[in-house]
């Protein structure tokens, strides 16, 4: 027979405790999340939605499939990548504008389109995504999917009048060795933005947003987070730190109010891993309020930063109701009119 020990007890009761106490505080800031999640049977696409997923796959497949590996190692497909978003958005009714800076004796971009508000253009709000893929990747879903989107997004409102101010903007060097250092694409355009006192009320930040899996356990998570979230990848997941809490529920209550689709979200402290993955990190850095809109990336995606992230394992359709879902988020938040 086992004796079990006085010793192990209190271990025993101190993990317990610690459990307790976590499940109680996930309640309360990353569970009590406005809204419910979408579950059930998808609609049907719209046409408007079908032209979206066509729009998005061709995007996609230029960045990815054309263009390929895009980085400072691969600077010819860099550059080619910044003069498709350039003539992309110059297409769309747009003046880019590019924000040079450079790195490793070779010159490196931010891209930038703004519609200015009519009646509040001091208000800013950021949409944003990183053009660079990681070493070895042709970037498909890291990041050509929220490159696509951005774009899209982009198109969609450049006839249209808001009376906040929104800004489109495609970010260089997210990636390592660059990522969360001075030389990261963001943190050269946040820093300015902080320098030039600009009012960015809000920054959604698309990181990797077209996977998703109905298989189950298709869904992990850092521990203890599985105790909380479902094991199933289908959603679309809205991430933000403690601080950007009230911007995270703003954007998942209207989420959830004008779009059917699966989604999950959390404002969570940065020290967890995968909290702070993109672009909006540079924001936190300035003190402005940021989340990021992703399918979770490593932990859901089959072939995060490999060879293989290309093209074709891309889920247009659901990539096609997010985007479009976040397309309806940004008119309410802007006051589309």
């Amino acid at each position: 027979m086992k004796i079990v020990t006085k010793g192990a007890i209190i271990r025993i009761a101190v993990l317990a405790t610690i459990l307790v106490i976590f499940l109680a505080w996930a309640d309360l800031v990353m569970i009590r999340i406005p809204g419910e999640s979408y579950s059930g049977q998808l609609p049907p696409l719209t046409d408007g939605q079908r032209r979206l997923q066509d729009e998005l796959a061709e995007g996609v497949r230029k960045l990815a499939g054309e263009i390929g590996e895009r980085n400072i190692w691969q600077y010819k497909k860099l550059a080619a990548a910044a003069d498709f978003i350039g003539t992309s958005l110059t297409g769309a009714g747009y003046k880019p504008v590019r924000q040079n800076y450079t790195v490793e004796n070779q010159t490196c971009c931010n891209i930038e389109a703004e519609l200015k508000g009519a009646r509040n253009p001091e208000q800013i709000i950021v949409v944003g995504a990183h053009y660079d893929s990681v070493y070895g990747s042709p970037g498909a879903n890291d990041n050509g999917s929220g490159v696509a989107a951005v774009l899209a997004i982009a198109k969609y409102f450049a006839d249209k009048k808001a009376a906040k101010t929104l800004r489109f903007v495609l970010f260089v060097n997210e990636e390592p060795p660059f990522f969360q250092n001075g030389q990261m694409g963001s943190m050269i355009y946040a820093k300015d933005c902080k320098s030039k006192n600009e009012n960015i009320i809000a920054m959604m930040s698309l990181e990797t947003i077209g996977y998703y899996s109905s298989r189950p356990n298709s869904q992990k998570y850092p521990f203890p987070f599985s105790l909380i979230y479902p094991s199933t990848g289908n959603f679309i997941g809205f991430v933000s730190n403690l601080s950007s809490r009230q911007l995270l529920h703003t954007v998942v209550d209207l989420f959830r109010k004008n779009c059917k689709f699966p989604s999950q979200a959390g404002a969570v402290p940065e020290i967890i891993p995968g909290i702070g993955w993109s672009d909006h990190w540079s924001f936190w850095r300035q003190g402005y309020q940021a989340i990021m809109v992703t399918d979770t990336a490593p932990f859901r995606y089959p072939y995060y930063h490999q060879p293989d992230d290309t093209p074709e394992k891309i889920d247009y359709e659901g990539f096609a109701r997010v985007v479009s879902g976040i397309q309806t988020v940004l008119g309410e938040m802007a006051e589309l009119y």
